[in-house]
């Protein structure tokens, strides 16, 4: 086991959110957010579109400074750290916006995130399993991928090294059934690995067949948390907490 996975006591959770409040120019975006992650499995993040879920992300990993409250990870502090020391700490993020440099190969993408040496053979192959695309398009610049392939790369980038949360931000918007199938297996092998994984999806169905534990948010609040199986079977509750009947989808 590498030493990402390795953690001082399994039944902490790997991140905590205390009463975190977040402002962007004029807008308070974040009002008192409350989450925990827990150790190992998927963990959900809902809710309707502006109701501050890539913002949470996005104060998590620095990019969004918390004016008030506290963010634990792995037992310590974060709130006032920079993106890189906080990324160094065990911490992969993948945007909504995909965040890979169009005007480099795919492999120098991925050499890029790889932040601790050189990449890790037995890591690539798993990760070219999951994603063959990246494999065939290797040499190729990474601004002629097809969208699908791009968000394949983005999160190849994150899991190029072992990490002990991965942030992801919406892996599956915008792309066709096919690509939604093999994004949803490549984050099961990443849960079946181990991994703590707090995710972004408004693709229901995605949610319901990853989710472990799931957390619906509105207006900069969290408004439920609980077993993503209980939510998955509620319908009444599903349009109670985000309007929708979700079961649909």
């Amino acid at each position: 086991m590498s030493d990402a996975m390795l953690t001082p006591s399994s039944s902490e959770p790997i991140l905590r959110i205390e009463g975190v409040y977040t402002n962007i120019a004029q807008y308070h975006i974040l009002q008192g957010v409350d989450l925990v992650v827990p150790r190992g499995g998927v963990t959900m993040l809902l809710g309707r579109n502006g109701v501050g879920k890539t913002t949470t992300l996005r104060t998590v990993i620095g990019h969004w400074r918390a004016h008030q409250g506290r963010i634990l990870f792995d037992g310590e502090d974060i709130t006032k750290l920079p993106t890189p020391a906080i990324a160094r700490l065990g911490i992969g993020f993948v945007p909504e916006d995909m965040g890979i440099f169009a005007d480099l190969t795919v492999e120098e993408n991925m050499i890029l995130a790889a932040v601790s040496g050189p990449i890790n053979s037995a890591r690539l192959d798993w990760i070219f399993t999951a994603f063959p695309p990246l494999k065939t398009f290797w040499k190729s610049d990474a601004g002629t991928l097809s969208g699908g392939q791009k968000q394949m790369l983005s999160i190849a980038r994150a899991m190029v090294e072992e990490r002990k949360l991965y942030l992801i931000d919406e892996p599956t918007k915008g792309l066709a059934p096919a690509i939604i199938s093999t994004m949803a297996k490549a984050l099961k092998d990443l849960k079946d690995q181990g991994s703590s994984v707090l995710l972004v999806e408004q693709n229901f169905a995605v949610a319901k067949a990853l989710g472990d534990s799931a957390n619906v948010m509105d207006d900069g609040r969290m408004i439920w948390s609980g077993d993503m199986a209980e939510l998955a079977h509620d319908a009444t509750l599903q349009e109670r907490l985000m309007g929708l009947s979700l079961e649909a989808h």
